[in-house]
């Protein structure tokens, strides 16, 4: 942005109205385009105005206007002292319809792609970047084979191997009946029954492909504003933040490429089940099936090898948009392995006299050897995260030192293992009626030791868990006892101090403060869950027995120790899964619930699907291009001026559909966040992002940016930039409530707001009208590549 003084808030006033443009030219516009936060609202809310008219866009996300502003830009004199507001809602990308309350169950996998982004903000070219990043997409593939796992030991162990072929299990369960060897029929020899069960495993694989690919077709296939030669925009991607780069919102050929690799690799899953539980058969008969055995199995290793192959190649392409297809990888991966699946199946089923099914399926300690891998994986996280960290720009406020990235990772596996036992354990149950599966006299073997191994240490990590969350509370009596005697200087002198109200006030101030001691809870968590992990892994290698049982001989208090920790275990782990399902369907037949699902979402995808395709769709790919494209056009059609106003998360979407811009439209663009979690949440744990020298840039580069923030607010704060001229980006904190006690102006006691309502302070109308004033407006000259940009020169980071 050319001016004739580059220091930003020393332009010099006009003698005419900003709006009018150079004497005998026509008004110009200026444009609000508010963007909502967290939960979504209704454009007549966002508006204040019942009479709203759809500008741009469709059911799914849309720019909306007052009824009586649609045709604003056929009359800008209209507008000369106001700008035209406009709401673009992106709500039903998150809470739209019921079918996305099954989207709870890939909370793991979600967790796991947000480690991804975690990374320390180490330099671009680090060569440790590639290392991290595909040590996460192996961490990420380890959860798909946990959860086919997992549903073939539900099905293929428990129901078909152990369940139906025992008849103590079998009576009463006429549904089992034709599988049971006491009926003789075609289905009772194991081989079979295995693989009429694979396909329950099969079809939650498919299932999950399907989700992937519906969201996939509606996510990723927004794309950003073509590329203007000659202009700004092509400044080469080293030159540029990553936030910026053309193909950062364009996921299209990566999460196809993924998606095929993770369903082969479920699918291969149950493959090597099959193979697996019919090798010591096969051994023992010594016959073709034997050879045909030996070659089935190395087609699976040569797949596996084909799939990690892919995904150890599959990276983030961003600089530019990526469009190639990639049908040789995309189809034929996961067809070959369904081919191979068939194969198997048939060699399964094959006929073998004289074979039985007792005790739990072969290859249950499977288990073990996903849960060692994945430790293996996070420790060699933990090590990459250090070395990025220690090569860091700025590192003083980053949350965890850099180990936000394997922490996550960590509870990913941990949410994921915790899932695949509870429902393992609850199906067992289910299955032998009063008895307990794996206990003597009990009708079935049970599920793997392992699992309740992990169940055992369930309750001492929520003693842990507990306790920190003990020690956050007295933290906040601590703080509102200390608060308590600032607050009054807050507001005004000749109002009448209230104890009652400071003390809500004050806690409210030390209740929103706890966002900032989330690392700790993070960390104690997973360090609680990597040790008890570990000693999960241990116990049940070096006894193969269930707690209960492995403590047989010892002193009675430990042996009822062991056994109430893994009763209450197992029940927690299953208690947990019927929550998940209870939350879902309760979702899908109510709006509201529906909506606090969709919170959820808001903050846990707002980033692509870089690590694992099952998790939930990526909202920002659809909005980010959205925003982008509508200011890029809006200002290129009408010559015009603009601010763009978020509140919480719709502040992030801001934030990086300013990025996309080119620099000269971005010159032209102001602003405004509130209740912004830019600086507290995504700048702290997600610093190779939205760290301060990444902020910084964008602050020089727009014409201006206000920033309101609240001791209230649990998720706002402080952007923490100032400008060389000494005008900071924040505005507050803001005082809330807006009066202490009653008052003329405020007869009943005023709300306490946090983080709602901003544009209840009137600090809020002034702000947006001081930038709406001080946008330039004419349009920057194009600068030629390599030119320094004059027109932010002025600003620089605190």
């Amino acid at each position: 942005m050319e001016t004739a003084d580059t220091t930003p808030h020393a332009r010099p006033t006009p003698h005419r109205n900003t709006a009018d443009g150079p004497p005998g030219e026509a008004p110009q516009l200026a444009l609000e385009l508010l963007v909502h936060g967290v939960g979504g609202t209704t454009p007549a809310e966002m508006l204040g105005d019942p009479r709203v008219q759809r500008i741009t866009g469709d059911d799914t996300a849309a720019c909306y206007r007052r009824t009586d502003d649609a045709d604003a830009e056929e009359r800008p004199g209209d507008y000369r002292d106001q700008p035209v507001r406009e709401a673009y809602c992106w709500s039903n990308l998150t809470s739209g319809n019921g079918a996305r309350a099954l989207w709870l169950i890939l909370v793991p996998f979600m967790v796991a792609n947000l480690a991804h982004w975690m990374r320390p903000a180490a330099p671009p070219e680090h060569p440790a970047q590639r290392l991290y990043d595909v040590l996460v997409r192996i961490l990420a593939l380890t959860l798909t084979v946990l959860l086919a796992a997992a549903a073939c030991e539900v099905a293929l162990d428990l129901m078909a191997w152990q369940c139906a072929g025992t008849t103590v299990c079998v009576a009463g369960k006429s549904w089992m009946g034709f599988l049971s060897p006491d009926n003789g029929g075609w289905w009772s020899a194991p081989g079979r029954r295995l693989v009429l069960a694979s396909v329950l495993p099969l079809l939650v694989i498919g299932f999950l492909w399907w989700l992937s690919y519906r969201t996939w077709s509606a996510y990723e296939s927004a794309s950003p504003p073509p590329r203007r030669p000659g202009t700004s925009r092509h400044t080469p991607a080293a030159e540029r933040t990553t936030l910026s780069l053309d193909g950062f919102w364009y996921g299209r050929r990566l999460v196809a490429r993924l998606r095929a690799a993770h369903t082969a690799a479920g699918v291969l899953t149950i493959a090597a089940a099959l193979l697996v539980a019919t090798a010591e058969a096969d051994r023992r008969t010594g016959t073709v099936l034997t050879f045909t055995g030996r070659a089935l199995t190395v087609l699976i290793v040569l797949l596996a090898a084909a799939t990690l192959a892919v995904v150890w190649r599959t990276a983030r392409s961003e600089a530019a948009p990526d469009d190639e297809s990639d049908r040789l990888v995309v189809r034929a991966l996961p067809y070959a392995s369904l081919a191979a699946l068939v194969l198997v199946a048939v060699h399964t089923a094959w006929a073998r006299p004289g074979a039985h099914s007792s005790g739990p399926l072969p290859g249950a300690s499977a288990f073990g050897a996903i849960a060692v891998f994945q430790g293996a994986m996070v420790l060699a996280l933990v090590v990459t995260a250090w070395v990025l960290q220690r090569a860091a720009r700025d590192d003083a406020r980053t949350a965890l030192r850099g180990m936000g990235g394997p922490a996550v990772a960590l509870l990913a596996c941990a949410v994921g293992g915790v899932l695949s036992g509870g429902v393992a354990q609850r199906f067992a149950d289910w299955l032998d009626g009063g008895a307990t599966p794996g206990q003597a006299h009990a009708p079935i073997a049970g599920p793997p030791v392992l699992l309740s191994w992990q169940a055992a240490v369930i309750p001492a990590l929520l003693v842990v868990v507990a306790v920190v969350v003990v020690l956050a509370g007295i933290r906040v009596l601590v703080v509102r006892r200390t608060v308590s005697r600032d607050v009054p200087g807050l507001f005004d002198p000749q109002e009448r101090p209230d104890d009652l109200r400071t003390k809500r006030i004050a806690g409210t101030i030390a209740r929103a403060g706890l966002t900032d001691a989330a690392p700790v809870l993070v960390a104690a968590t997973a360090a609680v869950t990597l040790v008890l992990g570990a000693g999960a892994v241990a116990g049940a290698w070096l006894t193969s027995r269930a707690p209960g049982r492995a403590t047989e001989a010892a002193p009675p208090f430990v042996h009822a120790a062991a056994q109430t920790a893994e009763a209450l275990g197992s029940w927690l782990m299953g208690a947990g899964v019927i929550v998940l399902v209870a939350m879902g369907r309760r979702a899908y037949r109510d709006h509201s619930a529906r909506r606090t699902i969709g919170i959820l979402w808001d903050v846990g995808t707002f980033w692509p699907r870089a690590a694992h395709p099952f998790a939930p769709p990526c909202y920002a790919e659809r909005a980010v291009p959205d925003l982008t494209w509508r200011m890029a056009t809006w200002t290129e059609r009408f010559d015009g001026r603009l601010v763009i106003s978020g509140h919480s998360q719709g502040s992030v979407l801001a934030a990086a559909a300013v990025w996309q811009l080119d620099l000269v439209t971005r010159s032209r663009v102001a602003l405004l966040t509130y209740g912004s979690p830019l600086e507290r949440l995504y700048g702290r744990w997600f610093p190779a992002f939205f760290g301060p020298p990444l902020l910084a840039g964008l602050h020089r580069e727009m014409d201006d940016w206000r920033n309101l923030w609240r001791f209230t607010d649990p998720i706002g704060g402080p952007i923490r930039l100032t400008c060389d001229d000494g005008c900071p980006v924040d505005q507050g904190p803001l005082r809330d409530p807006l009066a202490f006690g009653r008052t003329l102006q405020s007869p009943l006691p005023a709300q306490i707001l946090g983080h709602g309502d901003y544009q209840a302070d009137p600090v809020f109308e002034t702000v947006r009208a001081e930038l709406i004033a001080r946008l330039s407006p004419c349009v920057p000259a194009q600068r030629p590549q390599g030119e320094p940009d004059q027109g932010s020169s002025g600003r620089s980071s605190a």
